[in-house]
């Protein structure tokens, strides 16, 4: 059984770890990273969770980060002397799951969630909002991360992905199909895609429900195909971790060679848009990253040439220098965090936020309903230029019906080119309108 343990006796066992391995696990094990004392303050408490093992959906990437971040700032003297103890849950993809991270919360004192992925708002906001803890930097999967008044998003979540991506493909698609999860927020994904098809005066595109956590997809990737027709058509998937198996299905289909087939890679130095008229894949980011292009043949995987929408720079961006530096030096030999991570990167982003807020109340004991003060009352989070600033007053929220909390409406165009994904285009895209003007 994991027993607590104090500033002052951790730094006293770790000197008989003789591995940065052997530390990091012996750390992760109870869920809780205490670090090293940062002052007489009182410690910070928060929570990172995420789903891990599940058939559908992981991001064990994301606590590991929080946990890396946290060995990181405790080794240099805490928060404004804080220490900041990091709390991670398994969420299981589960509406208990989320409910039962969200209690435990509340029972352990955190000030905070930060950094977190669920897609079971409902479940997990009611238990924050009835004990006033704030929820910053969910990953943006789940329509209460934009309703509540204690939620905090640092992205402009999948509705902005997806209405920026409508952009991205009216440039290069005459016909677009969409593969998307049948549930409940997978069907509003259509009418975002659509907002910003239109806006480019482009026409519908073609919705085609699938099962989250099917094992294969010949059937919709048949009708996909079909649908988007062989004269620059598009087929767009956004499945989670089962967009790999999807576009492993369709690249199976009888004369569908992958993405290659349709697309010059950037190392012959012609430009992204097919020349042969074949179907051309895409997403956005969290359903296709860095670490599947790997993972299925960087260079020669059949994402080759996708087009991919995603909330920040790419990842060989300079900005991204500070979070590498960390993960090198304080994540030890943990293989969950990768830098290219959209959920990692999250991740990094959120406990900014948290830092920034926590310097800024220069206080002896930090509660939560400080921390929802300060963000009302309009502290300016500066991120590096990973997002434009960041601030949460009634007068910066976009006001979207469906949205109301989105700040951060900016996008990126990105493409796979040589197994990398990298700028499309240079900067970001700003989709609030596109958002707005969705259905």
């Amino acid at each position: 059984m994991c027993m607590p343990m104090t500033g002052r006796r951790l730094p006293s066992l770790l000197a008989y770890v003789t591995t940065a391995a052997a530390a990091a696990s012996l750390l992760a094990g109870c869920g809780v990273l205490p670090g090293a004392t940062g002052g007489s303050r009182e410690p910070v408490t928060v929570m990172t969770w995420a789903p891990d093992q599940t058939r559908a959906t992981n991001m064990p990437g994301m606590p590991a980060m929080a946990q890396a971040y946290a060995r990181w700032v405790n080794a240099n003297g805490g928060i404004d002397g804080h220490e900041l103890r990091v709390l991670t849950c398994n969420e299981q993809n589960t509406n208990a799951g989320a409910a039962a991270c969200a209690r435990r919360a509340v029972h352990e004192g955190a000030v905070a969630v930060v950094g977190s992925y669920s897609q079971f708002g409902r479940a997990f906001m009611a238990p924050l909002e009835s004990a006033g803890i704030p929820y910053i930097g969910g990953y943006g999967i789940s329509e209460d991360e934009f309703a509540s008044t204690l939620s905090y998003p640092v992205n402009g979540g999948q509705a902005s992905l997806i209405a920026g991506h409508g952009l991205q493909l009216a440039e290069s698609c005459r016909k677009v199909s969409l593969v998307r999860p049948d549930t409940i927020a997978g069907d509003r994904l259509l009418n975002l895609l659509n907002s910003g098809l239109r806006k480019a005066s482009h026409g519908s595109a073609v919705d085609i429900p699938a099962q989250e956590d099917s094992a294969e997809y010949t059937q919709p990737a048949t009708r996909a195909r079909t649908k988007a027709g062989s004269d620059d058509g598009c087929v767009t998937a956004v499945l989670g971790e089962r967009t790999q198996t999807f576009f492993d299905s369709f690249r199976r289909l009888p004369g569908q060679g992958g993405a290659q087939e349709g697309t010059e890679s950037g190392k012959s130095g012609k430009s992204d848009k097919s020349d042969d008229g074949a179907v051309r894949i895409s997403s956005v980011l969290g359903s296709v990253g860095q670490p599947l292009i790997d993972r299925t043949g960087g260079a020669h995987s059949p994402f080759e040439g996708a087009y991919v929408t995603g909330w920040y720079p790419s990842a060989d961006d300079k900005a991204w220098d500070p979070m590498r530096k960390v993960i090198k030096e304080h994540a030890f030999v943990d293989n969950r965090v990768d830098p290219t991570d959209a959920g990692v990167q999250t991740t990094w982003i959120a406990y900014t936020v948290l830092k920034q807020v926590v310097e800024g109340l220069d206080s002896d004991k930090v509660t939560p309903l400080q921390i929802s003060h300060a963000l009302d009352q309009g502290e300016k989070i500066d991120t590096g230029g990973l997002t434009p600033p960041l601030r949460w007053r009634y007068d910066d929220l976009l006001g979207a019906r469906d949205f109301p909390r989105i700040v951060n409406h900016d996008v990126t165009f990105q493409v796979v080119r040589e197994g990398q994904l990298v700028a499309q285009k240079p900067g970001f895209v700003d989709v609030g309108d596109t958002v707005l003007a969705a259905p």
